[in-house]
C-alpha cells in the first residue's frame, strides 16, 4: 500500500491532467501570453511528471528490495555470535581472549539500541534521511563488531570448531556477504534519493513545479472568465497539495 504522501503526488498528477482537459475545452479563448501556461507546455510538463513518477516507483521498489536483502543478511548475526562465543569457550582458549571476545559480543548484541530489525526496516521505508542514516549506522556497527570478533578468532590457535558454519573461512565469507549487502543498500539509497529530488523538483518547485504552474493556470482562467464563472469553478475545485 502506498503512503499518504505518495497518494498526494498521484492526485496532483491526476488533477493536472484534468486541468489540461478543461483548458483544451475552452478552445481559442484559452490563449495565455505566458508560454509556460500554453497547452503544449502543460502537456510536456504532465508527460515529464508521469515519466518521473514511474521511475520513482521503480527506484523505490529497488530500495525496498535492498532493505529486505540487507535485513536478511544481518538477521541471525547476533545468535551466530553467541554460538561463536560458546565454541570459543569450549575450545580451551585463554581467559583473557574469551573476555575480549565477550566484550565485543556484548557490543554486538546491543548495537541497535534495542531496535529490532523490523523497526529499523520500517524507519528506512520512509523518506527521512535522518532515519535512514541512523539505521545504516546500526548495521555498520553490527558489521564492525562481527569483523572484530572474527579477528580475535583468527589469532586464537585453540579455536578450530568442527561445525562448518563456525569455521573462520565461513565466518569471513559471511562478513563479505554483510559488506556486499551494505554496498548494495548504499547504491540503491543513492538512486532513490536522486529520484526523490527529481520528483520534488518537477512537482513542487515554487516557480517551475507542476503545482505552481497549476495555480497560475487557475489564476489565468479566473482572469478570462471571472471568479464566479462556471469555468473557474471547474478548475478551482482541483486541489493541488504540498509535499508532506
Amino acid at each position: 500500500m502506498g503512503s499518504t504522501s505518495e497518494t498526494g503526488h498521484i492526485k496532483n498528477l491526476a488533477h493536472f491532467e484534468d486541468l489540461i482537459s478543461y483548458c483544451q475545452a475552452y478552445g481559442t479563448t484559452y490563449n495565455p501570453s505566458n508560454a509556460a501556461l500554453a497547452i503544449p507546455q502543460l502537456q510536456t510538463v504532465y508527460t515529464a511528471a508521469q515519466t518521473m513518477m514511474n521511475n520513482f516507483k521503480v527506484q523505490k521498489t529497488g530500495f525496498d528490495n535492498a532493505i529486505n536483502a540487507r535485513r536478511i543478511a544481518f538477521e541471525d548475526i547476533k545468535p551466530l555470535a553467541t554460538r561463536i562465543i560458546n565454541a570459543l569457550i569450549a575450545s580451551g582458549a585463554p581467559k583473557l581472549t574469551i573476555d575480549d571476545a565477550k566484550g565485543v559480543n556484548k557490543k554486538l548484541q546491543g548495537s541497535t539500541s534495542k531496535k529490532t530489525a523490523t523497526e529499523m526496516t520500517t524507519t528506512e521505508s520512509t523518506e527521512s534521511p535522518k532515519g535512514i542514516s541512523t539505521s545504516q549506522q546500526s548495521y555498520d556497527r553490527l558489521k564492525d563488531h562481527f569483523a572484530n570478533l572474527i579477528q580475535i578468532l583468527s589469532q586464537t590457535t585453540q579455536y578450530n570448531p568442527n561445525e562448518n558454519e563456525l569455521k573462520i573461512p565461513q565466518l569471513q565469507a559471511r562478513l563479505g556477504a554483510l559488506e556486499a549487502a551494505k554496498t548494495s543498500w548504499i547504491a540503491a539509497h543513492t538512486t532513490f534519493s536522486n529520484a526523490i529530488a527529481e520528483r520534488d523538483a518537477l512537482l513542487y518547485h515554487p516557480e517551475t513545479g507542476l503545482k505552481a504552474i497549476a495555480q497560475n493556470v487557475k489564476v489565468y482562467i479566473k482572469s478570462i472568465f471571472g471568479s464566479q464563472s462556471p469555468q473557474y469553478k471547474q478548475v478551482s475545485g482541483l486541489k493541488f497539495t504540498n509535499k508532506k
